[in-house]
């Protein structure tokens, strides 16, 4: 795609966001028969309301947050006693707990306006009063008490009512959500995330048809560590609730993080068409990164362009404040700036990157991404100018978000920084200063995880060093950098062609050759001839000499 075309999709793109057609959200029917999966909720509600109420939880298991609501709500209606609706309603307008940032005022408005209500209808045990007071923690004091405090303490309240109501299989499982919610960096593999999923396990043994647990085990073990042990639930899970569209969606985390491109486009492809069907924009264009990412990882560039070109449209139908999806606004606006930056990173279209036309919105870590994309693709053909101003606004980027107390996503974009001037560094001449400052940007990134919003990094900065090593002549110290880099992110496309490439520059005929048998491995579906790498990884595989790229 010429620049000029791609930076005017684009901006068509961001333009429709202000044009949202109700009507065009709900002109695709709902299948004629539902399926979500087999839920059951024992409650002390009338006998009347509990198949619709198994159907709501069953609907908050899949994260589908407004027709949970709505499902609540017409228990509430029906049996005006039953507290554990509004329960349900205060749960559900907490959102994806797997969501990085602050969660809204209006959502802890509503949060906190259902907690009252709940009060108020009652609840007729201890176990209902005690799954309310537990939720009610996410909201309390929420103008005091910061919100990390307020997730650890629903933690705590969820793991006590778990322990003296043993046997109890949905609060079994809310708790480990609980577990797995409250997770941080330092403890992610080892003890939060690894408890909820030996919680959750040997239950989805016993009821291999309930969505919450095939759920939850995905993202318990959503990082590269452990990722693996979820593969049977997420070839599963879509099977379980196909009238969730994000339920067709969440298995490409396993699949992505594992390198199975074609299963995550495939189930995405699903997800896409489910989220368009019932309205929901924002979750429709979260799938679409990952198709896209995961097109781009497996050498189907055509593929990935016929997405690119259809944003504006998907853009028509997008309300960044809805709040009817799993996948929150923000995931829509990340998704419309995530996608033409990885279009030309990925597939080193330098130029076109450096041509990427910024977007502000009220997200600053979604507008980093085009900065990002700009400032590697300026520095790449040597345009000091557009790289400094791009590393400028990354920076203003990062102060907004330390300022909103976005600590998360303040230290991604610092990596992002950090990345873009290691580069301006080394087209500036001070090799070794670059060569630091990337390294420092790899040290950094290593010590966080990504957030559930992408698929992965941009560029990951340990694949940037190794790329920078190979223009300084070090392919041994590449090779390493590149293998590092696929320990965490198996099956990327610029990883295992760099790796290939590295051991050809160190003279390991063996170990480039098995590095392009890997790389048309996850390609074995990619355009033909595709790209450069794809061409000399087929040369190769046919016995041919090992061919240097031209630096």
């Amino acid at each position: 795609m010429h620049p000029t075309s791609l930076s005017s999709s684009i901006a068509l793109a961001f333009a429709a966001l202000t044009v949202t057609s109700t009507a065009q959200e709900h002109e695709h029917p709902a299948p004629s028969v539902e399926q979500l999966g087999t839920v059951t909720f024992e409650t002390s509600c009338s006998a009347e309301v509990q198949a619709p109420f198994n159907r709501a939880v069953a609907l908050l298991h899949s994260f589908s947050f407004g027709s949970a609501i709505d499902a609540f709500e017409a228990v509430g209606r029906t049996d005006p006693s039953c507290g554990m609706a509004f329960w349900g309603i205060a749960l559900a307008a907490w959102g994806n707990p797997f969501e990085v940032g602050k969660k809204t005022d209006a959502r802890i408005q509503r949060g906190g306006e259902a907690i009252e209500h709940a009060r108020a209808a009652g609840t007729r045990t201890e176990r209902e009063r005690a799954y309310l007071e537990a939720v009610a923690e996410l909201y309390r004091d929420a103008d005091q008490r910061d919100q990390r405090t307020r997730v650890v303490a629903y933690r705590e309240a969820m793991a006590a009512l778990a322990t003296s109501h043993v046997g109890d299989m949905e609060l079994s499982m809310f708790s480990a959500l609980a577990l797995a919610q409250a997770a941080t960096p330092p403890d992610k593999i080892s003890s939060e995330l690894l408890k909820a999923g030996t919680i959750l396990e040997p239950l989805f043994v016993a009821h291999p048809d309930h969505p919450g647990l095939a759920h939850y085990i995905i993202h318990s073990y959503d990082v590269p560590p452990l990722a693996a042990r979820a593969l049977d639930a997420a070839r599963r899970y879509a099977r379980i609730a196909p009238s969730a569209p994000h339920a067709l969606h969440m298995p490409s985390h396993t699949f992505t993080r594992l390198g199975h491109w074609q299963e995550s486009i495939d189930t995405n492809v699903a997800a896409a068409a489910a989220a368009k069907r019932d309205g929901e924009a924002a979750e429709e264009l979260h799938a679409t990164d990952y198709q896209v990412y995961a097109y781009l990882q497996s050498g189907q560039d055509q593929a990935a362009k016929r997405l690119l070109d259809s944003l504006p449209e998907m853009a028509s139908r997008f309300d960044p404040n809805a709040t009817r999806a799993a996948a929150p606004g923000v995931a829509g606006v990340f998704a419309l700036a995530a996608i033409p930056a990885r279009w030309t990173l990925e597939r080193g279209a330098w130029a076109d990157a450096a041509k990427l036309e910024p977007h502000s919105s009220r997200f600053p870590h979604t507008d980093a991404m085009t900065h990002f994309a700009r400032a590697l693709g300026a520095t790449r053909v040597g345009d000091k100018a557009t790289a400094q101003a791009a590393i400028e606004a990354l920076n203003a980027n990062r102060s907004r978000l330390e300022a909103a107390g976005e600590s998360y996503w303040a230290g991604q974009v610092e990596i992002q920084a950090r990345g873009a001037t290691a580069w301006l560094t080394l087209i500036e001449g001070r090799k070794a200063e670059a060569l630091a400052a990337m390294r420092a940007a790899a040290e950094h990134e290593d010590a966080t995880e990504k957030s559930a919003i992408t698929p992965g990094p941009l560029a990951p900065a340990r694949e940037l060093l190794g790329e920078m090593l190979l223009e300084l002549r070090e392919p041994a110290a590449a090779l390493r950098e590149f293998a590092a880099t696929l320990k965490k992110e198996p099956g990327r496309f610029r990883a295992l062609a760099g790796a290939a490439r590295a051991a050809a520059e160190s003279g390991d005929r063996a170990a480039a050759t098995q590095y392009y048998e890997r790389l048309l491995q996850s390609c074995d579906h990619a355009d033909q001839p595709g790209r450069p790498e794809l061409v000399e990884a087929r040369r190769v595989a046919t016995g041919a000499a090992l061919s240097l790229p031209p630096r």
